[in-house]
């Protein structure tokens, strides 16, 4: 293992596209060191690596399945054997599957439920213990507005997202006396690529929300809040979810 660096050390799963990607360059530009994060994606993970690299900036890539006990606590081992220390933990791994109720198997929820939630807690139980040696430790969750406006054929997508705002709030009282904040930001309509609802259109979400300020999101605008509540300036802020959405929902 390497001896710790007064140089952050950030994970942020499921970076290797869209915003994950995005948050992870970031952090690599303000000089934190990241380990870029997906289940399968190698060839995305390594383009992430690079653009990092290009930049200047410090990654390293690991693929694990993170839904599941071994393969969080294979994520966090390789974070401390790569780089000695863990600071900033980013939960952003998801899939976003649409199936209606009656069609909805429950292998399929316990797909969705576990790669959002479930890695959540896995991935945090995991970190807690490096976390809390850090001097600027900060856990980022990722919910969903979907989960607060409702949406068709998302119910086992909603259900994990909402999960993760009670989630945020018990690690944030559990972890508060040890200086970790932890926060969850909530996303609307953001520009991206989506993968697993190709070819079906927009969500419906999407499409019955409209945001006030007359266009969608983009991840850089997502990216810049994570840094934000992972710098010295968001010491105080902890256990809020932080809906960013262009007026789309108001909280």
């Amino acid at each position: 293992m390497k001896e710790p660096s007064s140089k952050p050390v950030a994970i942020v799963t499921g970076s290797a596209k869209n915003i994950g990607r995005a948050i992870a360059i970031n952090l690599a530009q303000s000089g934190v060191r990241v380990i870029v994060h997906a289940k399968t994606s190698a060839h995305d993970c390594a383009e992430t690596v690079k653009m990092i690299e290009d930049l200047g900036g410090h990654a390293h890539a690991v693929l694990s399945d993170i839904s599941t006990p071994e393969g969080a606590q294979l994520l966090i081992d390789q974070c401390i054997a790569h780089y000695g220390q863990l600071d900033i933990l980013i939960n952003n791994a998801a899939i976003r599957k649409h199936t209606p109720f009656e069609s909805l198997h429950y292998s399929e929820w316990r797909e969705v439920t576990a790669t959002i939630l479930d890695s959540a807690y896995l991935c945090a139980h995991a970190a807690a213990p490096f976390l809390k040696k850090s001097a600027c430790a900060s856990i980022v969750n990722f919910g969903g507005m979907s989960a607060h406006t409702g949406s068709k054929e998302r119910a086992h997508v909603l259900a994990a997202k909402m999960g993760l705002i009670g989630l945020t709030r018990g690690l944030a009282s559990d972890l508060g006396e040890h200086a970790v904040t932890v926060n969850c930001i909530v996303p609307g309509l953001i520009e991206t690529e989506r993968g697993e609802s190709a070819g079906k259109g927009l969500p419906e979400h999407h499409q019955k929300n409209k945001t006030l300020v007359g266009r969608k999101g983009l991840p850089q605008e997502i990216a810049d809040y994570v840094l934000f509540l992972c710098s010295d300036k968001a010491r105080y802020v902890t256990g809020q979810s932080i809906h960013i959405n262009g007026g789309a929902y108001l909280s």
